[in-house]
């Protein structure tokens, strides 16, 4: 099943231990990218634009539920609020 990102109004919440901060995504990208070269030969992206991409897994960093995460509306738009526990977890 390909799962898609929040947008804008969206974000991910993991319906099992209620983490909104910390998610691993594995994710498939096609990308076609500008690279601007030094005469040494180091490379900087100037301009990347994706042509596709494919979501195979959202996994709660917290929990490791992959099964249970959720995108769910941003607090300002009616969407739950969480205060930062830090990085260890809840």
């Amino acid at each position: 099943m390909t799962m898609i990102l929040p947008d804008d109004k969206s974000r991910f919440r993991c319906a099992h231990c209620g983490n909104l901060t910390r998610f691993d995504v594995v994710r498939t990208s096609r990308v076609r990218e500008f690279w601007h070269l030094t005469m040494a030969g180091e490379p900087a992206i100037d301009e990347s634009v994706v042509l596709s991409e494919e979501i195979e897994q959202v996994q709660c960093r917290w929990c490791s539920a992959a099964d249970h995460v959720e995108i769910v509306p941003r607090p300002e738009f009616g969407g739950p609020v969480q205060e930062e526990v830090g990085d260890g977890g809840p």
